[in-house]
Order: structure tokens, then C-alpha cells, then sequence
């Protein structure tokens, strides 16, 4: 284990991948900067209160760089990311607005992204999203319009060509960071690198991965990863989570797309006494066991159920010595009446130029 008081990514060592933008996303700058980013999901109330909201973000600010605000995850229904992500920004937090495909068509992504822009939101995580059959809606009808590459591509040309889909100009193009999920350890496993590399170039500048419980299998994706230059190209967040006992685990392995659980974290879950610390201390390994992992440039904490843990394991890992987190810089506690950029955030162009889950995924 490192001695270093802050953790870095081996980004430090290689010439920063030119970009033609700058987001103004305190998230995009931590990782340029070569520091070890942390990130966190929320999980959205069913409800229309925003109180509700900022009682579920404060704790998480004080620990991660961003809050990831889900899109309707499970095709199940909560209050909508582009909500969340709008009332948490205006306030003063740090937001990844998630985009799943399943329940709008282009035209509607396209003027969402436009609205959550001029409220503030950067960061963007493109998904194509999960079935409605394993929703508790199931007859809902399915769109699937886009898929999580062709989101790209079209998020891409908003930004960088001023354009919608259609051609038409857009007067003032949405200044974003574009992010999308991958699964390493769901076979075809030989397979998740290609569509890595198709995500980069489509845009893809930073990754979150699902969950990550097999470090042999995680470390085998990272060294193909290596070997095809793509941690050169994009940041690349481990997604970790605590698991409450080895009954949620199984369901969670026979029941939720994507999810890959080794049967010894199971056997390990069974033979604790408190099960739900066992899971806990289990998470804060991996994260710290992840950490050391050459091209991995963060983490990503998902903690359905277990919200009351996340802070707890992130500061336990140390991945947070030696620095304060970007997620609530100036956050306040009501919206505020800024928009164009991340509340609270005076990232310019030229600070940013010197720093250098998908199918099964979510």
C-alpha cells in the first residue's frame, strides 16, 4: 500500500489527452489534476419534496467529488435525474446527471441535456439502460431510440459542433464531460475492452464501472486495458459497494443485470458475525486494494440500502488523505439562482488546459 498522503493516477506520468473543451466540471478537474476522484450514487427519493434530496446529498458531499443522480435504475420509477441533478447543482454540489435510453427518444435526451446544462449540470453518464421487465412497471413500453454509444456520438456533437442531431445549429452549445458505464466481469469477458475502446471513441472521457467484488477478473480487464494504451485515454472509475449479509448477495447476483459476486465474498458474508460490517470492511478492501491498480484513476461507491455507510468507507480507505473532496464546494442547503456552471465552481479554460454499465451495465 502506497505511503503517499494523497493518492495519484498514473495519468501524472503521460502527456494529458488533448481535449478541444474544457466542461468547467470540478469532477473533470480533479481527475486531470492526477488525484485519486471519488464518486457516489444517490439514491432518488419517491418523492416531490427537494428537502428530501438534500438530506440524502449532505452527507455524501462531505466524501466525494460528485453525486451520481440515477435515471429511473431497475426501470423502476423515482424522481428524475435531471431533478435531482438541477436542484443539487443550483445548491452548490457536484452532479452526474445519468442518461438511460430506454425511456426517451432523441429529441427528448437532446432538449433535456440542453435544460440540465443551462442549470449548471457537466457531467453526463451515458446508459443504455435496463429492460422494463425487470422493473416493477413492466408494461411500460420501451424506447431504446439510442443505445449508450450512438448517446455519445450525439452528446459529442452538441458540444463540440454546435449541433443537434438534425444539423441545426444550437446558439450556445452545452458545456459537458461525458462519462459511460462498463461491466468487466460479466462474460464475455474477453469482449468488455473492445467495447471500452468503442465507448473512447465515441466520446466516452471518464468510466464508471458496476460493481466490482472479483479483483482477479477486475485486474485481468485492467492489463488488456494497458496493453490497448486506453487508460491513456480515458479515466476509468471502479465501481465498490457494501453488501448487507450472503442472502442479499445471492439475490443480488440471481436478480440484478450485470452484477458478478465470487462465491467466497458470499462464503466470507456467511461466516461473519455482523454480516452487514463484514460487508462494510469488505468494501473498504476493495477500494483500497483498487486503489494500487495501475490506469485506474477512482472510485465509484454504490450502496443501495447501506446510504449510511458510504461516508465511513470512504474515509476509512484513506483515499481522501491530504486533500478536501470537490462535491459541495459553497453548497447550501436551498437552490440558488446561478446557471452556466457548476454552482459555487470558478474553473476557467485555461486552468483546465495545464491539467492533462451498459448492456449488463445498467
Amino acid at each position: 500500500m502506497s505511503g503517499s498522503s494523497e493518492f495519484t493516477h498514473p495519468f501524472q506520468a503521460y502527456e494529458a489527452p488533448p481535449l478541444g473543451h474544457s466542461s468547467g466540471s470540478r469532477l473533470e478537474r480533479v481527475l486531470r489534476q492526477g488525484r485519486f476522484a471519488v464518486t457516489a450514487e444517490l439514491n432518488p427519493p419517491d418523492s416531490a419534496n427537494a428537502e428530501d434530496v438534500f438530506e440524502a446529498a449532505r452527507p455524501l458531499a462531505e466524501v466525494v467529488d460528485a453525486i451520481n443522480a440515477t435515471d429511473a435504475s431497475g426501470a423502476n420509477c423515482h424522481m428524475s435525474s435531471i431533478g435531482i441533478c438541477s436542484l443539487l447543482t443550483r445548491a452548490g454540489y457536484g452532479t452526474i446527471y445519468q442518461i438511460s435510453c430506454r425511456d426517451r427518444n432523441r429529441i427528448a435526451i437532446q432538449g433535456d441535456v440542453l435544460g440540465a446544462a443551462a442549470m449548471g449540470v457537466k457531467n453526463v453518464l451515458c446508459l443504455t439502460g435496463d429492460g422494463v421487465g425487470v422493473g416493477d412497471q413492466p408494461g411500460a413500453k420501451p424506447v431504446f431510440d439510442l443505445d449508450s454509444i450512438s448517446l455519445l456520438r450525439a452528446l459529442k456533437t452538441m458540444r463540440d459542433e454546435g449541433a443537434f442531431l438534425s444539423g441545426r445549429k444550437i446558439s450556445s452549445p452545452p458545456h459537458l464531460f461525458l462519462g459511460a458505464a462498463e461491466n468487466p466481469c460479466v462474460p464475455p469477458l474477453e469482449w468488455r475492452p473492445e467495447r471500452l475502446r468503442k465507448k473512447i471513441e465515441a466520446g466516452a472521457e471518464y468510466i464508471q464501472t458496476n460493481y466490482i467484488f472479483d479483483m482477479p477478473v477486475f485486474e485481468a480487464f485492467m492489463a488488456r486495458v494497458r496493453d490497448l494504451g486506453l487508460d491513456k485515454k480515458v479515466f476509468i472509475l471502479a465501481g465498490v459497494g457494501p453488501l448487507a449479509s450472503a442472502r442479499a448477495a445471492r439475490w443480488m447476483r440471481s436478480n440484478v443485470p450485470g452484477i458478478h459476486i465470487p462465491e467466497h465474498v458470499i462464503e466470507r458474508l456467511e461466516k461473519a458475525e455482523k454480516p452487514g460490517e463484514e460487508g462494510k470492511r469488505l468494501a473498504i478492501e476493495l477500494i483500497q486494494q483498487i486503489r494500487e491498480i495501475k490506469g485506474v484513476a477512482g472510485v465509484h461507491v454504490m450502496a443501495y440500502r447501506r446510504e449510511h455507510q458510504v461516508s465511513d468507507i470512504i474515509l476509512e480507505s484513506g483515499v481522501l488523505k491530504g486533500r478536501r473532496p470537490e462535491g459541495s464546494r459553497r453548497a447550501r442547503t436551498t437552490p440558488g439562482a446561478r446557471s452556466g456552471r457548476e454552482a459555487g465552481d470558478e474553473v476557467s479554460s485555461a486552468s483546465m488546459e495545464t491539467q492533462p454499465s451498459d448492456e449488463g451495465v445498467r
